[in-house]
């Protein structure tokens, strides 16, 4: 299997069908498959003609629309590698990331090609095309078919982790690893033919492609979901007739506090997914009031393994929020199928190595008890491109590998998982341990919080509050002592912003927000 015959195959399906609404120049423009197809071939052609090799990294600097997914296709096609960077990533980690693997090609907005003339790292790369110039057989009837057939085995797509906590690692996934993780979103989204989905996340776009779903791209400037203009999506989202959309939480709420305030709702939408960040029963509740005909549904995974599990707003009971308030954590629903998902006690920071199933099972948590979240599938990434960051993140068992997600959570007698925060934020001190989303997620239940985060501090347990307009500090801070009285907090601090990391705005970037605490 690989991922240049399933968007063919579907491209043969449904051949008139449009593929992308794309609105991202301020201009309509309506790519059909086979339309998008045609032009696969194209760019697959004339990466060959250059001199692109199978196995060969071609650099994709273009921002979400209907050329990046031509070229991605016709990168799959060609046999070559898309290497695929965080849009909102700096020169220096772009340099970083070349360094890991050096790029053979770069397809890149006329815009991001600029860049070569400050950037070392893009300079030296050998070839160069305008995604645009590139990508204009789109409409041509012309444009000429070129055939190949990459090996399940051979690698696809090429991403990076941000670097935050240290130098970037970078994630190759094969075709045929890239297909198992297209079927997992397909069947978590429920993607099917006839739907048009509001694309924000290049992978489900792609998704969208594999399954026949048109997608729209927004002319909102998407890059910074927190910044986003939600009254042009809105209007979108309307004009188009948009059945889903899957998003930021950040994005996700923006939008729906501009629907509540124009007093309307969302009547076309029937599914309304939030991931990439923590997704709290608020947000929930309030895609719930907007959008009345939708399953609303939060998604949690990683970079290594997407999706990994899912939430249905319907699902969440009052036991449940009681659970949420008492600090018990976030919940984040049932694993999803073609995943195997198990908490082990945390030993964040040192390796695991390879181990029996016995030595594994001797290392599971008993039900409600917190520990280290380790998966498995067909659609957890197996490794780091040679092997950087394997040590500290992966653990065989048999033939089998285990991915460590860094992240703390349980699992209650149903099965379903709670979610703790990450291991490295983890509370420890002289009265025990104290969870990040076990406060975080209890405090969100207060209508003035608009956003928190806890942390250790010399000894000294403080929760940073994010504010709603006109609320009164004080009166905010003695509820959420009353409140939180299990959490033992010794301070409770008012921010204008917390910081929050930069793709989807909305995680709690700590190392940031100890800097901001420190300098307070």
């Amino acid at each position: 299997m690989n991922v240049a015959t399933i968007l063919r195959e579907q491209a043969a399906r449904t051949p008139d069908t449009a593929a992308i609404i794309d609105l991202s120049s301020g201009r309509e423009r309506l790519v059909s498959f086979s339309a998008l197809d045609r032009a696969a071939s194209h760019v697959a052609g004339t990466l060959a003609r250059s001199g692109i090799r199978p196995g060969d990294a071609v650099l994709v600097l273009v921002p979400m629309s209907s050329e990046l997914y031509v070229a991605l296709a016709g990168i799959f096609r060609s046999g070559a590698i898309a290497m695929f960077l965080d849009p909102s990533a700096g020169l220096e980690h772009i340099a970083r990331c070349c360094a890991l693997r050096a790029p053979a090609a770069l397809i890149a907005s006329s815009k991001a090609l600029w860049l070569r003339a400050i950037s070392p790292s893009l300079a030296r790369i050998p070839k160069a095309f305008d995604a645009r110039a590139l990508c204009r057989h789109v409409r041509d009837e012309r444009a000429e078919l070129h055939e190949r057939s990459p090996a399940s085995s051979g690698g696809a797509l090429l991403t990076f982790t941000s670097g935050s906590t240290g130098a970037p690692k970078a994630a190759l996934r094969s075709h045929g690893f890239l297909g198992a993780q297209l079927d997992a979103l397909r069947q978590s989204l429920e993607l099917a033919q006839g739907g048009v989905d509001v694309a924000t996340m290049p992978i489900v776009l792609l998704a969208n492609l594999a399954c026949g779903v048109t997608s729209l791209v927004s002319s909102a400037d998407l890059r910074k979901p927190g910044r986003a203009d939600p009254a042009v999506l809105a209007a979108e989202i309307d004009r188009y007739r948009a059945t889903s959309i899957v998003a930021s939480p950040a994005l996700l709420e923006h939008l729906a506090d501009h629907r509540r305030r124009g007093g309307g709702i969302f009547g076309t939408l029937r599914k309304v997914f939030g991931g990439g960040a923590p997704v709290f029963p608020r947000l929930l509740d309030a895609l719930c009031a907007v959008a009345p005909h939708a399953e609303v549904v939060a998604i949690y995974g990683s970079t290594e393994a997407e999706p990994i599990a899912h939430l249905r707003a319907r699902d969440v009971g009052d036991a449940d929020r009681s659970a949420m308030q008492s600090g018990k954590g976030l919940l984040a629903g049932l694993p999803v199928p073609s995943i195997s998902l198990k908490i082990v006690r945390a030993r964040w920071g040192a390796p695991l190595g390879p181990l029996t199933p016995g030595q594994l099972a001797a290392l599971e948590c008993a039900a409600g008890e917190a520990g280290e979240i380790v998966v498995s599938g067909a659609h957890v990434l197996p490794g780091y491109l040679d092997g950087r960051g394997d040590e500290e993140t992966k653990t065989r068992v048999g033939e089998r590998v285990w991915h460590r997600t860094g992240d703390l959570g349980s699992a209650d007698e149903r099965g379903r998982l709670w979610l703790l925060g990450r291991c490295a934020a983890k509370i420890e001190d002289s009265r025990g341990a104290l969870y990040p989303f076990a406060v975080e997620c209890a405090a969100s239940f207060a209508p003035e919080v608009r956003r928190s985060a806890v942390m250790g501090t010399a000894q000294r347990r403080v929760l940073a509050v994010e504010l709603a307009a006109g609320a009164d500090r004080e009166t905010v801070a003695a509820r959420l002592r009353a409140r939180l009285a299990w959490a033992e907090l010794d301070d409770i601090v008012a921010l204008p912003k917390i910081p929050v990391d930069k793709r989807h705005n909305a995680k709690v970037d700590y190392p940031a927000l100890q800097r901001v605490l420190e300098r307070s």
